[in-house]
């Protein structure tokens, strides 16, 4: 065999790597994105089933989402640290044993605690996904199309949790939509520890953890999402909520201070002080917020005013699917390399708040073909322009040892937005629901679903308002564009002159046509 062949045997054995690399990566995304969905369609049978009262229900979102969103900077810089194919992996296998615990669970605390747990191997698993994803494909082209399906699957991942959530509820049992998790992570732990490439770091040229960091960075967080989560059942003045929120935002503010001064920072603050970087992260968790929103309204107007089923329900958000994955794949891949991502993330964010305003016209007795699908399917479009170019930014530029660092931040910023956005829209819609419900007849049924209606139509303008918000920080602040093309040359001689369609392609030579 020619060393030549040998090359290229080694090559497309690197590239098949690669891209099983991807579809590893991407199985573990799925399965965060749509842990949180997939256990909303169950928690109506765990309740009873557990005997969960509906002051503590909330908890089975909560204890996920705050050890998720709290540990997301720690579970980024240990994969700085350790390694992100050992982090990822030890991720995987975490997340399995706390879904089997969570599917076992004999009480409420039992299944709090499993969601916890779920929650800390989640922030180990997705900034190493984002990072190892990052420092796989490296060419333009590669990326963009990683990117697209990794942003595919980070839009789509909730709503695909909703329709697998209600199958799994209404054939099986509630606790499958826990155990389910448990084979595919297990099954994924195996295959990444044999595709994904090792990135181990000696021992001895291991950077300090910055454990004060640490403590400050996701207690701050831990304390923003406690808040915001506590603020859907007692309200935005209630002082433990109010005590919360000022607290994150104090271990924030003295977070940014001693990263400012510390030699290895657990967050190194010139990836978020980067505006593309920055922008990039803000604009995705401006439009969770929205996006959670949307999720939660829908789910209720579908099943408690449509009275669809839980199948039903879930499948009428495979339009939204569909729409992002085509979005992300067929046009935001496509461009990504052409045009200023501002351009694919702006008029997404746009296209987006364009589905918001067309759901704020739904009523009791609105069809789901001439108000919700033409509603998601915009929304689909336009978030499915956003994540891939956002994703792909918040790592575009950062050093290996910092990709989890990075990946970490925008990860935080969905998680955040989420938890932000749910407390804050449902908020908006009890309170709407309240007010209209006090000066009508709220004991007839009608006048009750009329009610919620106005109240989910209120929360939606609000989060057409947050996306058109997101629109504009997107369009004023992120300025990346992409490297012009390179022109090839071919050897002759001793020196390389470009090819005349090389010349062509950069105007400075028509090509031959004799």
């Amino acid at each position: 065999m020619s060393p030549h062949t040998a090359t290229v045997i080694g090559h497309q054995s690197a590239d098949r790597r690669r891209w099983w690399a991807l579809a590893v990566i991407a199985v573990a995304q799925l399965m965060i994105v749509l842990d949180v969905t997939i256990v909303n369609i169950a928690l109506p049978s765990a309740q009873r089933d557990l005997g969960i009262s509906d002051a503590d229900r909330q908890w089975v979102i909560t204890a996920y989402t705050l050890a998720f969103g709290g540990l997301l900077l720690l579970g980024g810089r240990l994969g700085d640290l350790f390694g992100r194919k050992r982090v990822f992996t030890v991720g995987l296998l975490g997340f399995a044993l706390a879904s089997a615990l969570g599917g076992a669970a004999a009480g409420p605390a039992m299944l709090f605690g499993a969601r916890a747990l779920q929650g800390a191997f989640g922030a180990l698993l997705a900034p190493s996904a984002l990072g190892l994803l990052s420092t796989t494909f490296s060419d333009p082209k590669e990326r963009s199309t990683a990117f697209g399906i990794f942003g595919a699957i980070a839009g789509g991942g909730a709503a695909i949790g909703f329709i697998a959530g209600g199958l799994l509820t209404e054939y099986l049992d509630w606790r499958w939509c826990l155990f389910v998790n448990t084979p595919i992570a297990a099954a994924t732990a195996f295959a990444a520890f044999r595709v994904l490439d090792r990135d181990h770091i000696a021992k001895g040229r291991r950077i300090k953890l910055d454990l004060p960091g640490a403590l400050l960075g996701c207690g701050g967080l831990l304390a923003i999402v406690f808040g915001t989560s506590e603020a859907v059942t007692r309200g935005w003045s209630d002082g433990l909520v109010i005590g919360s929120l000022l607290l994150g935002a104090a271990l924030i503010a003295v977070f940014v201070l001693v990263e400012k001064r510390t030699a290895h920072p657990l967050l190194p603050i010139h990836i978020v002080a980067d505006r593309n970087r920055g922008g990039g992260a803000l604009s995705v968790g401006l439009a969770m917020i929205g996006m959670f929103g949307l999720f939660l309204f829908l789910t209720f107007y579908l099943q408690a005013v449509k009275h669809f089923s839980p199948v039903v329900s879930g499948i009428s958000f495979l339009p939204m699917t569909a729409a992002i994955v085509l979005s992300s794949t067929g046009v935001a891949a496509r461009l990504m390399t052409r045009v200023p991502s501002r351009n694919l993330i702006t008029p997404g964010l746009l296209l987006a708040a364009g589905g918001m305003a067309w759901l704020t016209r739904m009523t009791v007795d609105s069809p789901w073909a001439a108000t919700v699908l033409p509603s998601v399917l915009l929304i689909g479009f336009g978030m499915g322009l956003v994540f891939m170019p956002a994703m792909s930014l918040a790592t575009l530029g950062v050093a290996p040892n910092e990709a989890g660092a990075a990946s970490a931040t925008i990860n935080s910023a969905q998680q955040v937005g989420g938890s932000l956005g749910t407390a804050l829209l449902n908020t908006i819609a009890a309170s709407a629901t309240a007010s209209w419900l006090a000066t009508r007849a709220a004991g007839d049924p009608l006048v009750r679903a009329q009610g919620a209606v106005h109240g989910y139509v209120s929360a939606t303008w609000v989060a057409m308002g947050v996306l058109l918000a997101a629109a504009l920080v997107a369009f004023l602040v992120i300025d990346h564009r992409p490297a012009p093309v390179r022109v090839t040359a071919v050897p002759v001689g001793p020196e390389s002159v470009p090819t005349a369609e090389a010349r062509a392609e950069a105007g400075t030579e028509r090509p031959r046509t004799d």
